[in-house]
């Protein structure tokens, strides 16, 4: 089970900061009043909010997979000495 909810956690910090990151930068562009394409640059893409939290997930699936394992070792040792 710690497996489990350390995926959770290792999974759900990074896409609740990339989420915030677009909630400030979307209430600067309001207070700023310019135009919100400009000032956030999607060059036109009215998908880039959604691909910016993509790739958070997907940069938080790929550092659990690649670093869980080389933690669980660095752990074993220092519980070794």
């Amino acid at each position: 089970m710690p497996g489990k909810m350390l995926f959770l956690i290792c999974i759900s910090i990074p896409l609740a900061f990339s989420a915030f990151y677009e909630l400030i930068e979307w209430w600067a562009a309001i207070a700023l009043d310019q135009n919100a394409q400009a000032f956030l640059g999607t060059q036109g893409d009215p998908w880039d909010t959604q691909s910016d939290m993509f790739m958070a997930l997907i940069g938080a699936i790929t550092a659990y997979v690649i670093l869980s394992k080389l933690q669980d070792r660095q752990l074993t040792t220092l519980q070794k000495v």
